[in-house]
């Protein structure tokens, strides 16, 4: 775990997210990709515990409230994404338990609790993204489920110039990086797609389904689409992935 890179992150987030309230959260996965209520992944999610990695503002557990969800908890970086998701969530109709933590640490969540743990954009946050699926594996029943979205790997490595994409950053470059997108200080983890697979198989979790779809339908775009995430690269690139996995 980087604790500098935590500290650096922290600070931006604490300071970016009035900017981010309510951006993206469930039924979406991420700008441009499928809905949940296209690929209903998560099924029928009445009376089940359910944990966010990277609740962020409260929203996509809002979702999950409304529709039934036994328990809601949910951990961010941010004291101000915490403040802002207590606020959303003070009128819920489950049980709500917040955490102001790094993903890498366990800050009092129980073992074996969690019928399903999800992450909306948020886990290329993680400066350990081992420790953190093994955090994720420790927390869930046997036979729950683990999904998660994140800016897909070869989005960031081409940019579009001119109507021409180029390829500026080779696939096979990983570990930290500052995003180019971001005003604040931000830095995040770049790992090629292969290697969340195999880091979720050596973590005793089943793929049960990649998602590697894009949404560009008019209402899409007008939503989503800015400097970083164009048509332009969208309409040829994914801008986002989607994994299902089930612990074994």
């Amino acid at each position: 775990m980087n604790t500098e890179s935590l500290r650096v992150n922290k600070q931006s987030w604490d300071e970016a997210a009035e900017r981010f309230y309510g951006r993206n959260p469930l039924p979406e996965y991420g700008p441009l990709a499928p809905t949940e209520d296209e690929l209903k992944l998560f099924g029928d999610v009445r009376n089940l515990k359910m944990l966010e990695i990277g609740c962020g503002s409260g929203h996509s557990l809002k979702y999950l409230d409304q529709r039934g969800a036994g328990e809601l908890w949910g951990l961010d970086l941010s004291i101000t994404q915490i403040t802002a998701a207590k606020a959303l969530l003070e009128n819920a109709a489950s049980p709500v338990r917040l955490f102001e933590s790094p993903m890498e640490n366990n800050p009092g969540i129980p073992a074996d609790y969690f019928d399903i743990v999800f992450s909306i954009y948020a886990l290329g946050w993680t400066t350990d993204l081992e420790k953190t699926l093994s955090n994720v594996h420790q927390y869930l029943k046997p036979g729950g489920l683990f999904i998660f979205s994140w800016e897909h790997p070869m989005y960031n490595r081409i940019r579009a110039t001119g109507g021409v994409l180029l390829m500026d950053k080779s696939y096979h470059e990983e570990g930290s990086y500052q995003h180019e997108a971001w005003s604040q200080p931000a830095i995040m983890q770049q790992y090629k797609l292969g290697t969340y697979i195999n880091l979720l198989i050596e973590n005793d979790f089943k793929i049960e389904k990649v998602v590697e779809d894009v949404s560009l339908s008019d209402e899409d775009i007008q939503r989503h689409a800015n400097r970083w995430y164009s048509y332009d690269k969208a309409k040829a690139l994914l801008a986002a992935f989607i994994l299902k996995s089930r612990k074994s």
